[in-house]
């Protein structure tokens, strides 16, 4: 297991732009940098990248996140191979620790969780802004409370649909532990058949100080 002495110094040396600067064209705007989005076809650049946040933003598509969960969407990594390229990039020393198999197995998990629940805001998040049910119900509760759209967007606000199976199926069809899910709340199991824990809700994420999705809050 990579050391947390070393994971710190990597996050000490992060510069996002840099890093995202890797992969897609950056121009300066302002504050921020701006570039065609590499996770969607776009002509019209919509992709932005914070320098003092440390975070990206596709306004087009609602990807997010830092410069670690960058490469492991773009290059779909893991979290350590992550942290191994990144050690590379920067030329810095790895150290290990012992970990035990359950050790392995807790972090794994983690890991796993981190994933699903991106995979989940994602979902949310195009479901309130790009289907009818999700703008009727859930888009005309936020802009009745005042939230803004590029409110709703930065802080990846979303629909659950009424269909009680709709994440499911989605995740389903991506392949998506089944236990995993229930682990993580987005799904209960009522007589032995699996079900959406959130239908016909306005969603919150839950980050971290890094950026990932801990979790969700809803409200009818």
């Amino acid at each position: 297991m990579i050391s947390q002495n070393t994971i710190q110094e990597i996050l000490n040396r992060i510069d996002i732009v840099e890093i995202i600067g890797d992969f897609v064209k950056l121009k300066k705007r302002g504050s921020n940098h701006i570039g065609l989005c590499p996770f969607h076809n776009e002509r019209t650049p919509s992709f932005t990248v914070s320098q003092s946040k440390e975070l990206y933003k596709c306004f087009g598509c609602g990807r997010s996140g830092n410069a670690i969960s960058f490469i492991m969407e773009h290059e779909k990594y893991s979290y350590p191979e992550t942290l191994k390229w990144l050690a590379a990039k920067y030329n810095i020393e790895i150290e290990e620790t012992y970990q035990s198999e359950e050790q392995k197995q807790t972090q794994l998990t983690a890991d796993s969780l981190f994933i699903i629940n991106s995979f989940a805001q994602e979902f949310f998040s195009r479901q309130l802004l790009d289907t009818p049910e999700g703008q009727e119900v859930g888009l005309s509760y936020f802009k009745e409370r005042g939230f803004r759209e590029e409110v709703i967007r930065k802080f990846q606000l979303g629909y659950a649909p009424e269909q009680n199976d709709a994440l499911l199926q989605e995740a389903l069809a991506k392949k998506y532990n089944t236990e995993l899910l229930l682990k993580s709340g987005l799904l209960t199991q009522r007589n032995q058949q699996l079900r959406d824990n959130y239908s016909g809700r306005v969603i919150f994420p839950i980050h971290n100080q890094s950026g990932k999705v801990l979790g969700f809050g809803a409200r009818i």
